[in-house]
C-alpha cells in the first residue's frame, strides 16, 4: 500500500472510530493555505476537536504520535486558528492524536490521545 493509500485508510478508521465514540464529524483533510487538519469534530461534550491522525504500517521509524513535532503542533495551532475564526468561535477547544496502525496480518489498532498537547502559537 502506498503512502496516501496508507494514509486515507488511517483516516477513514480514525474517523470511524470517532463516529463510534460518538463524535460528530465536521471536516475531513481542511486546508487553510498550505495547512491542513485531517479531522474536525465535535466531542460529545461539545468541545471542538482537532484530530490529527497519524498511520503506520511497520514501527520501523517510530511510534505515530512521536511524528506529532512541536513543528506540525504550531502548524495544526495556525489551521485551527483559521478555521475558528471561518465559523466565528471563540470558545473550548482540543488538539487529539489518533495513532493508527496498520501491520499487515494483524488487526488495526488505534490509540486515542485525548488533549494531547496545547500549542503556543507564535
Amino acid at each position: 500500500m502506498n503512502k496516501q493509500n496508507l494514509g486515507k485508510a488511517g483516516e477513514d478508521l480514525a474517523a470511524a472510530f470517532l463516529e463510534n465514540k460518538h463524535f460528530r464529524i465536521v471536516e475531513r483533510n481542511y486546508r487553510a493555505g498550505r495547512l491542513e487538519l485531517d479531522l474536525i469534530a465535535w466531542s460529545p461534550e461539545g468541545i471542538l476537536v482537532f484530530v490529527e491522525v497519524k498511520t503506520r504500517s511497520s514501527n520501523n521509524f517510530g511510534g505515530p504520535i512521536d511524528a506529532v513535532t512541536d513543528a506540525k503542533q504550531h502548524k495544526m495551532a495556525k489551521a485551527a486558528a483559521h478555521y475558528m475564526h471561518r465559523i466565528d468561535y471563540e470558545w473550548i477547544i482540543r488538539f487529539d492524536i489518533l495513532a493508527v496502525h496498520l501491520l499487515p496480518g494483524k488487526t488495526p489498532e488505534i490509540t486515542h490521545v485525548e488533549d494531547a498537547f496545547f500549542p503556543i502559537v507564535r
